[in-house]
């Protein structure tokens, strides 16, 4: 196995550990999920890059010749792109004390105001960041609302 074997397979497991930890571990985290509101996806053109990148990395592999193994590992690295970039989409999960926004966790109190622009993104200004939030479906702003009114 070569170095570069040894590097993507630390980086297969990297992304599936955070597959993983985004499907099955953090919606049990921090108590009951009491609204999942799926996101906008962000970076197109970067995916597209990375896509084919690994698709110019397994062309030139096979042409000249390399090992198998490391042909083996760009596809599964290729499909691991193809889950996180298009199959996957990116959620806030709000709890009973917070919500997970980028895999992050945020609790109520942090939050010191909340604006909606005219574009349909919900603006949270925390102590020294700004979320941008921007929902898949417009109404799911309401759903929000009424959470953060019962929860307040």
């Amino acid at each position: 196995m070569t170095v570069t074997d040894i590097v993507l397979v630390l980086f297969i497991v990297a992304l599936l550990a955070y597959a993983i930890y985004d499907e099955f571990i953090m919606p049990r985290r921090n108590g009951e999920t009491l609204l999942t509101i799926p996101l906008l996806r962000r970076g197109r053109v970067d995916a597209f890059i990375f896509a084919g990148l690994v698709m110019i990395l397994i062309y030139n592999n096979v042409m000249n010749h390399g090992a198998i193994l490391t042909t083996w590992l760009l596809c599964a690295l290729a499909l691991m792109a193809v889950y996180l970039f298009w199959i996957r989409t990116p959620k806030i999960l709000f709890k009973n004390r917070g919500f997970f926004f980028a895999n992050v966790w945020i609790e109520y109190n942090r939050i010191k105001e909340m604006n909606l622009s005219e574009d349909g993104v919900l603006v949270m200004q925390l102590e020294q960041r700004r979320l941008l939030i921007r929902v898949k479906n417009i109404d799911d702003l309401e759903k929000i609302y009424k959470l953060m009114v019962n929860i307040q």
